[in-house]
């Protein structure tokens, strides 16, 4: 057996301070995919370096793509439409979003290509994805008729599709879109509600012909990109652990700089918001073709609220940390239309009620959500536990705030997950003053 990583945490500091939190993941995902195809050079300042996107990144070279890493800016060369065939397949590892989103490009090229992950990759579902591109003219074969990894593309000659997604998806309608950059003529997505609108932003931005109406997009196939520069302003997603740890640790004032401030990335925070948080928001301005900024969070009561419908796409990542500051609240905090959680890293759903029910939380699971009874008057609701991260980052990390905010020990198990999308996060919380409250054991 190998070395398992676990995190222990006894509450001990009040955290305070200014952090930067490293670049958006999905920003970094589709500049690294759009800078290869377009023509020209893109420059990325600020690329989230976690493990999921340099698979991403890794896959590009794989496919031609000239890259070079300074350290502080990646250069691509774009291939313009064109890439070279790989010498095998491509090794996504745990990234999800990487490997939905290169299917819709590998779909436009006129060559196979094989797209594989690690164990818990090929479990999650592909299908999604897979059927538009077929319907596009893709012919996708693999295990389960292409719905899990390993799954192998023939691409080419696609035509443009009208196609309607069943639930909001930001990757199935990027795969789309990026599959109609190569399609003959129109490729309009339409989903139920919005979310991530990310690449059509990036798209517009490297001069796409792509037009946003209401839920729809129209995407005019065929035409030319041209190379972008930008920087990643920070990732919310990652951001929302230390917002959350900010409010529910007495004393706290926790400030973020630098965030990626897109309505569709930020609805936590409104979410927070209507909660009674004490958030204060400092725009800092563009940067390429999204905005920027500063969140401060200070401890304060918050009050339960109900999280549902529409808004869910806009915060699915978020779900786990906001039942985190949920489980604090007063009355009870609901979520529901969340079925989506039930096929991320872990079934989330029933991660997160677990991990708050060891907490001490009264939690009950529901088809598509979960009901959370907040603490009674003059209680605190969270006591030290073990908790089993169930190879989920984001499961680890919500637990490490909760762990803060509760009284006594806790032991997060297995945390060796949080390298994968979050590598700077113990650093972080150290940086703020939190050296001897969280430690890294090796068992």
């Amino acid at each position: 057996m190998g070395t398992r990583r676990d995190f222990v945490v006894k509450p001990r500091e009040t955290p305070g301070g200014t952090v930067t939190i490293p670049g958006d993941k999905s920003v970094t995902h589709r500049i690294f995919l759009l800078g290869s195809w377009a023509s020209g050079t893109t420059r990325v300042r600020g690329a989230n370096r976690g493990d999921d996107c340099m698979r991403t990144l890794a896959a590009m070279r794989s496919l031609g793509v000239e890259v070079e890493d300074d350290g502080v800016t990646i250069t691509l060369r774009g291939r313009d439409g064109a890439f070279a065939v790989p010498d095998g397949p491509l090794d996504m590892g745990n990234s999800g979003t990487g490997t939905r989103l290169l299917a819709g490009l590998l779909a436009t090229q006129k060559f196979s290509s094989t797209l594989t992950g690690d164990e818990s990759l090929k479990t999650r579902p592909m299908g999604r994805v897979v059927t538009p591109l077929r319907k596009m003219g893709a012919v996708i074969t693999g295990n389960r008729d292409g719905s899990l990894l390993p799954i192998t593309i023939e691409g080419g000659a696609l035509e443009g599709i009208e196609y309607s997604t069943p639930v909001a998806s930001a990757q199935v309608k990027s795969a789309v879109l990026l599959a109609g950059l190569g399609a003959a003529g129109e490729t309009v997505v339409t989903e139920p509600a919005h979310s991530r609108d990310h690449t059509e932003r990036m798209m517009a931005a490297m001069g796409a012909d792509i037009v946003c109406e209401g839920t729809s997009v129209r995407l005019q196939g065929g035409g030319a990109l041209r190379g972008l520069e930008m920087e990643v302003g920070g990732d919310p997603s990652s951001a929302a652990f230390l917002i959350v740890a900010g409010l529910l640790i007495p004393d706290a004032e926790i400030a973020v700089d630098g965030l990626l401030d897109n309505p569709t990335r930020t609805a936590f925070l409104d979410v927070l918001d209507r909660m009674g948080a004490n958030l204060e928001r400092i725009p800092l301005g563009d940067e390429g073709p999204e905005k920027r900024v500063r969140v401060i969070a200070r401890y304060g009561p918050l009050r339960a609220t109900e999280v549902s419908g529409a808004e869910i796409p806009a915060l699915i990542d978020e779900i786990p940390i906001l039942a985190v500051a949920g489980a604090t609240a007063r009355g009870n905090f609901r979520v529901r239309d969340a079925a989506e959680l039930r096929v991320k890293e872990s079934d989330r759903i029933a991660t997160t009620v677990a991990m708050l029910r060891a907490f001490g939380v009264e939690a009950d699971e529901d088809e598509d959500g979960f009901v959370l009874q907040g603490p009674k008057p003059g209680k605190k609701n969270l006591k030290g536990a073990k908790i089993d991260a169930a190879k989920d980052h984001r499961i680890a990390m919500a637990a490490v705030v909760a762990a803060l905010a509760a009284k006594g020990k806790s032991r997060i198990e297995d945390v060796a997950c949080v390298e994968t999308s979050f590598p700077e996060f113990l650093d972080l919380f150290r940086a703020l003053g939190l050296e001897q409250s969280i430690r890294l054991e090796e068992k």
